[in-house]
């Protein structure tokens, strides 16, 4: 067993290496702030949907809500094959808010998000791609803020972040401590130059860099992955060009999953498209993280069977969770959640739901959106 517990602490000694440089990256990234330059550019805003009928509402209100001048966004909604009342939700929506379509998918790949913003891009009339998700909400002067940056730094992608509305129970409040280490995990690592990961809820770029790049092919057979994909082909080609833009006005807000089985589904989402990444740093720390969770998980089972020291064990997780709150608390003062609750047990929790995502992700199925991939 001494030569175990070596591993072990080895393991989380490496993780809390890659941690630590995530946390060092997150702190290199300047917040940008808006100012007061008069808009000049013109935004084509992607939102895909199929059956979100509930959500559709909340972000409806929040377009209506941008302080931006009306003739230089449109919005582009793409129904995916929706079976409940969403197109009439948008069409009913008062039109002079704001210039917006609503057109239907056209599949031609295994990924019906990918299809879907092709198909938006091809009909969009302004060369700035913005996506966004039917299940979000976004700031007031989340345009001028990207028009600002835009005007300031001359990029041509730009990764945003996104928070959760948590409520109060668990299940809320696990899921807003997960995201909050992604988007830790995305910051840094533009900070030290090695970005791999963003958000396709707030991710905009140029119809220039989309054509460049080839757009989604070469990966459209996964279902997931319209954001990841594109940004490492990106980075590749045009590192110069891909910027993280932390900003405060910028942070969309998206609903939590509302039961186990679909936030398990939809991690598993995620977590299917991490062997095809483009980015070698990616496919380390994913590999770095499983192990640094498995880690905990085994040690764990080991210790309930009397074949590994109790000390060890909470030795190795308090190392673990020290350098998770390194990265979090520095996340958790961007992004402002309303409340963080349940800090322990989620992250105690965690290396049990993030292994069993991982591992069911390479053999089993998962159901999106009505659908079976």
């Amino acid at each position: 067993m001494e030569i175990l517990t070596i591993v072990f602490f080895a393991i989380i000694a490496l993780y809390s290496i890659f941690i630590g440089s995530l946390f060092y990256g997150f702190k290199k990234v300047k917040t940008f702030e808006k100012s007061d330059l008069k808009p000049i550019t013109d935004f084509s805003i992607i939102v895909p949907f199929r059956n979100e009928a509930t959500n559709l509402p909340s972000l409806l209100h929040s377009f209506s809500q941008l302080n931006y001048p009306r003739n230089q966004f449109e919005i582009i909604f793409v129904n995916d094959a929706s079976e409940d009342n969403s197109v009439e939700i948008i069409t009913d929506f008062p039109v002079s808010s704001f210039a917006f379509k609503v057109i239907d998918n056209i599949r031609k790949s295994n990924s019906p998000k990918k299809d879907a913003i092709a198909t938006a891009i091809n009909q969009a009339k302004n060369d700035w791609i913005i996506t966004t998700d039917a299940d979000c909400f976004v700031d007031q002067n989340w345009l001028q803020t990207l028009d600002n940056y835009i005007q300031n730094y001359s990029p041509e992608m730009i990764a945003g972040a996104v928070s959760i509305l948590a409520d109060d129970t668990f299940l809320h409040q696990f899921q807003q401590l997960d995201l909050m280490s992604l988007q830790g995990a995305t910051i840094g690592s533009f900070g030290i130059g090695k970005g791999f990961m963003c958000n396709g809820a707030n991710f905009a770029y140029t119809k220039k860099i989309f054509q460049e790049i080839n757009g989604f092919d070469g990966n459209n057979k996964i279902a997931s992955g319209d954001d990841v994909f594109l940004l490492q082909k990106a980075i590749a080609k045009y590192p110069e060009k891909v910027h993280y833009l932390k900003s405060e006005d910028t942070i969309v807000l998206t609903k939590p999953a509302d039961d186990w089985k679909s936030l398990f589904f939809q991690r598993m989402r995620w977590a299917s498209k991490t062997s095809s990444y483009q980015s070698s740093f990616g496919k380390i720390l994913a590999l770095v993280v499983f192990a640094g969770n498995l880690t905990i998980v085994l040690s764990f089972f080991l210790t309930l069977f009397a074949s590994f020291s109790f000390w060890n064990w909470y030795l190795l997780f308090a190392i673990k969770i020290f350098a998770d709150f390194l990265l979090l608390y520095q996340t958790g003062r961007f992004t402002k959640p309303r409340a963080v609750k349940f800090f322990l047990i989620s992250n105690l929790f965690y290396p049990f739901f993030s292994t069993s995502v991982a591992i069911y992700s390479l053999f089993g199925k998962y159901q999106w959106k009505g659908r079976s991939f």
